[in-house]
């Protein structure tokens, strides 16, 4: 049986903010639990399998339904375990971000054997986080808590662009939800590759941008409109008119 995990791996910003912040922590409290620790947010595991093919089966046909998954880093928190103590980075996950961990769980049940509790959460109720702190940390606790409270907290938003699977510590596969395709290792730590996902999260951005840029302008013309309609049903119009536009409708 293989040692496994599915994570997502921090990038851009994220991955700066969260390296720093580990960084400073190791020296600060002298803490040895992060040391060489690659940022993450776990999605499903540990686990042990001996359905391997099938478990790359599952992630890929889960991801490949999901391209624009977004969230969001809220702050800090802490499991307050009685021992083995974790601080993290909060994770406040969109909706899709929740469907998506909870498809994977769903179906990896069945064919692997899994060290955590959380893997069995509904899609509501799975803590999304990324540790910067755990192991040695018990005794040092509400020190490295109370310097955490005069930080300012972190408001980064983020999209999941590649879903990992890791076999003992090491890149097994990846599936690029942008590219919408399974990465073997080589392709995984090949920066051309890696360099055409930035590219296709650059042009969404900017899509996206002038998608808001016309909603503001339309949402304008369809309140101008409104002002005729009667009072008693004016908020409601103008809501369902937003709402279509949202869903592409008009």
């Amino acid at each position: 049986m293989g040692h496994y995990l599915i994570e997502f791996r921090l990038g851009g910003y994220a991955k700066k903010y969260s390296q720093k912040l580990i960084f400073e922590l190791v020296r600060k409290f002298r803490i040895r639990g992060m040391k060489d620790k690659v940022s993450h947010i776990s999605l499903f595991g540990p686990f042990n399998t001996n359905n391997e093919r099938q478990v790359v089966s599952i992630v890929q046909n889960v991801c490949k339904s999901y391209k624009w998954v977004a969230f969001k880093f809220s702050g800090f928190n802490y499991f307050n375990n009685p021992t083995n103590k974790v601080i993290y980075l909060d994770i406040k996950p969109s909706d899709d971000l929740r469907n998506l961990r909870y498809e994977l769980a769903n179906k990896l049940l069945s064919v692997t054997k899994t060290d955590s509790s959380q893997d069995r959460k509904s899609a509501n109720d799975f803590y999304f986080h990324s540790t910067i702190a755990f192991k040695d940390i018990d005794n040092k606790f509400n020190q490295i808590w109370n310097y955490l409270k005069h930080k300012q907290e972190p408001n980064i938003n983020q999209y999941l662009l590649r879903v990992t699977i890791i076999k003992k510590g090491r890149i097994l596969y990846e599936y690029d939800l942008l590219q919408g395709r399974l990465l073997n290792r080589n392709q995984s730590l090949n920066r051309r590759v890696f360099q055409e996902t930035v590219r296709i999260l650059r042009e969404g951005k900017k899509d996206f941008h002038k998608h808001m840029q016309i909603s503001k302008h339309n949402i304008t013309e369809i309140q101008t409109q409104s002002d005729t309609i009667d009072d008693t049903h004016k908020k409601k119009s103008i809501l369902d008119k937003i709402l279509l536009f949202f869903r592409g409708k008009i």
